[in-house]
């Protein structure tokens, strides 16, 4: 699958502009293409109680699950100066889930594998192959 990584920018960023921050004043926007070519997007939502807020990656596989599922290929997360931001530790749990490591991020060097940015990552199929039986 090809890439159209400045498409993906040019869509991380307008959602970006829809953020919610009222609180950090970090809006953040992201961008993803699925294995057969949906392109997702999403931005964060803040609540007056801070833990309860929404990152920009949550919205984008919200959006994924509204479009009907597959699995993310590419993906671009931008912060409010248009450049790549790394996702937190809970969203990069959430994206393994749904990119796992052929996932493909933008970094401030260029794309890299989920993968290295999540080695030995936990999923689906740990609780598949680890299970204990009943």
């Amino acid at each position: 699958m090809s890439i159209d990584w400045d498409r993906l920018w040019v869509e991380a960023r307008a959602a970006m502009q829809k953020a919610y921050c009222p609180y950090s004043n970090f809006p953040v926007g992201a961008a993803a293409f699925t294995t057969d070519g949906k392109l997702i997007t999403g931005c964060n939502v803040e609540n007056a109680s801070y833990g309860l807020g929404l990152c920009a990656e949550c919205g984008l596989v919200s959006d994924l699950a509204t479009k009907g599922g597959g699995t993310l290929a590419a993906l671009v997360v931008v912060a409010s100066d248009g450049q790549p931001v790394a996702p937190c530790g809970r969203c990069r749990q959430l994206l393994w889930e749904f990119g796992g490591n052929t996932l493909q991020i933008m970094t401030a060097s260029g794309p890299i594998s989920f993968a290295t940015l999540l080695p030995d990552a936990f999923g689906p199929t740990d609780l598949d192959t680890r299970s204990v039986d009943s």
